[in-house]
């Protein structure tokens, strides 16, 4: 009997010990395991944070860094631990009261005005944002999409507690944390709410202070840029505008990402941009973080590594702006030619290839400061954000003559050999033209062949070529050489405009006292005048075919792109033919002579510059009318004459005789062959073109 008591007493204790169990089992389970459903009544919440992939590095053809990351600081809420405190609102309200003492930007989504009248400010965010404000309404109160803005304020203010001693514009301010809380807390998916990105260190210490709960530091990174120079190709980042983000969402970026916006950056985003991580953390209600790991893992994004040579640009810009000042400059430059100078570009491609290697466009600016000096740059003079290379069209001026050349021999109006006399003036009905020679100088060049032609750049010589020819033929030879047309370049790009029949009509639709196609018109067009608009890009790949004989490259950028850890080539770009045409021998000697003769023979208009160069030079320069003020000026030119490796353009708005452009050229050069000091670059002296 005393065994079977105690048998009996051993299996109730089992049994009180298996329910004891059980409901330890469950309370952790409601307390900790289940936290995340139960409201404020847990003790442990799990949150996920989203990591933001480091972005990848913008790179030279060198492997010199030209963008990379800094490491930096985020203030990150922990919805969970700031809406348990004691005080939520008086907290949020010291907080953002401490933000606009000190000017501190943060995030505010709310899409109300800060001020009143309050006014709704929907149309500013993209659909995902505006999907949201829908999805929140109905949880404060069952509210109507109709609902005015004024009338949402003083709702919110009841639904929130706000004390009504606050402003409205108080209360506003808590309210738009209050809302971006409100999302992250059962309303939608969205990761924790990032207060502030990139917060300075005095900006931070000033908040710490405050304690606020759940406020927490995050480490992140933002662009850091290793040069001053190459900013118009470089680029920026920023948020995405709502047409941004219906593209971007549908590669599955995080409607808060940051993308490229210009230059490099945009050009390249899908190789830069890194894939985001995801932290799961357990926090108590105090803010301690019981366990944290990675649910994904953040990935960087990839390197890129762009043709761009980084001595290469850095002399040209330099070049490029003496250049400019000293035209500017009275003491400098005696002559009056010039002085009104404005902007410039320098291209230079690998002849071989296609690839860009200076891409220079003055006047410029520091993108590091350019968000703080925004609308300082924006107001200076000429234009400091215009990208020229690529967006800016010009005539050619007399470095269109290459292309007559080549349509005359190839059409068998001349041959290499065919003379025409010089008369100072052409004239043709009523209309009269004069060569530069005769109106400098009263003088002529006599009897005349194409490659002296083109040394001395003789305008009467184009002017009978041209009446002797069909425009349409002309045009054609144009067309084919990459004129008017795309270079296949990666960032954005102005096409301009070939002079002929048909843009003139539509230049001057309407008007038929001038939208036909006259004498005056085929004239100008002969010397790179008249409705003849390109971009110094475009003027580079001109100059690359013809050294080519015919064989058209795009324009690129980049060169290769790399994992992040430098360890995998991932992308090798290579050459690509855009069009080719027959260009005969006979055709070719006659222009690259004249060209070599322009650099390398007495009386070219860029002998002064290049007749005793140690690399032997093909060059053209060019004067274009502006019709107020100095001409503009244009070199073009390519090295070694024999076997071209390079091509450089110089174009300067106003900016006298092209072969002042000459010493623009050989700064970069001298870069390329590595001769002497390239950031010595020669005054100018004013030539004829």
């Amino acid at each position: 009997m005393e065994r079977m008591t105690k048998f009996r007493a051993g299996v109730l204790l089992v049994l009180v010990g298996a329910v004891l169990c059980f409901f330890c089992l469950k309370l952790y389970t409601m307390q900790v395991v289940d936290a995340a459903e139960k409201g404020d009544n847990t003790t442990v919440y799990i949150t996920r944070t989203r990591v933001r992939a480091a972005r990848g590095e913008i790179l030279d053809i060198n492997g010199n860094p030209l963008v990379s990351n800094r490491a930096s600081y985020d203030l990150e809420f922990n919805h969970y631990v700031i809406l348990n405190s004691a005080t939520p609102n008086e907290t949020l309200r010291q907080l953002v009261l401490l933000c606009r003492e000190l000017d501190i930007e943060y995030i505010d989504h709310f899409p109300v005005t800060t001020e009143r009248p309050f006014a709704y400010t929907l149309s500013e965010y993209n659909s995902a944002w505006q999907g949201y404000f829908q999805k929140y309404l109905p949880t404060r109160g069952n509210l109507d999409s109709d609902i005015t803005a004024p009338l949402l304020i003083k709702t919110l203010r009841d639904s929130y507690e706000i004390p009504e001693d606050w402003t409205d514009e108080e209360a506003r301010l808590v309210i738009g944390l209050r809302y971006e809380l409100s999302l992250r807390n059962g309303v939608t998916n969205l990761p924790n709410y990032i207060f502030i990105e990139d917060v300075s260190e005095e900006d931070l210490a000033a908040i710490l202070e405050l304690n606020i709960p759940g406020l927490n530091v995050e480490a992140s990174t933002v662009r850091e840029y290793h040069t001053e120079y190459a900013a118009h190709v470089l680029g920026y980042v920023g948020a995405m505008s709502p047409a941004q983000w219906e593209y971007y969402s549908e590669l599955g970026y995080e409607m808060d990402a940051m993308v490229g916006q210009s230059g490099f950056e945009q050009a390249f985003e899908e190789y830069l941009h890194g894939t985001d991580g995801i932290r799961v953390d357990k926090v108590a209600k105090d803010g301690t973080v019981v366990e944290s790991y990675y649910e994904v893992e953040p990935k960087s994004g990839n390197n890129v590594e762009v043709s761009i040579d980084l001595v290469m640009q850095m002399a040209a810009e330099d070049a490029l702006e003496k250049m400019i000042l000293d035209l500017r400059n009275p003491e400098v430059n005696t002559s009056k030619d010039g002085r009104d100078a404005e902007g410039g570009a320098v291209v230079a491609l690998d002849a071989r290839t296609g690839q860009i290697l200076v891409c220079a466009s003055y006047p410029t600016f520091d993108l590091s400061t350019m968000f703080e000096n925004y609308n300082d740059i924006k107001e200076q003079p000429y234009a400091p954000f215009l990208n020229r290379t690529l967006m800016a069209t010009y005539p050619p001026g007399s470095t269109y003559k290459m292309a007559m050349v080549l349509a005359g021999i190839e059409s068998n109006t001349i041959n290499i050999d065919t003379t025409i006399f010089d008369k100072g003036v052409y004239t043709i009905g009523d209309y009269t033209a004069s060569c530069l020679a005769w109106t400098n100088g009263h003088y002529t060049h006599g009897s005349i062949e194409c490659t002296e032609a083109l040394q001395r750049s003789c305008n009467y010589f184009f002017y009978e070529l041209s009446m002797k020819m069909d425009i349409n033929y002309i045009d054609g030879v144009a067309k084919n050489l990459g004129l008017g047309e795309s270079t296949g370049v990666e960032l954005f790009e102005y096409l301009g405009s070939r002079a002929n029949p048909t843009t003139k009509a539509e230049a001057f639709a309407g008007d038929s006292d001038r939208d036909g196609w006259y004498a005056a018109d085929q004239l100008m067009t002969s010397i790179g005048q008249s409705l003849n608009r390109f971009t110094p890009m475009q003027m580079a790949v001109y100059t690359s075919t013809l050294c080519n004989q015919g064989t058209r490259y795009r324009a690129s950028f980049l060169n290769r792109v790399v994992s992040s850890d430098y360890s995998t080539l991932l992308y090798e770009n290579k050459k690509e033919i855009l069009s080719t045409m027959t260009i005969s021998d006979e055709a070719y000697k006659a222009y690259t002579t004249g060209m070599e003769k322009v650099a390398q023979v007495s009386g070219g208009t860029a002998y002064r510059v290049f007749g005793n160069y140690p690399i032997k030079v093909a060059a053209k320069t060019g004067t274009a009318e502006t019709g107020a003020g100095s001409d503009n000026g244009a070199f073009v030119c390519y090295a070694p004459a024999d076997d071209p490796e390079i091509v450089v353009v110089v174009y300067v708005e106003k900016g006298g005789h092209g072969s002042t452009m000459a010493n623009v050229a050989k700064a970069v050069l001298d870069a390329y062959f590595d001769i002497g000091d390239s950031a010595d670059v020669d005054s100018f002296e004013n030539q004829i073109s």
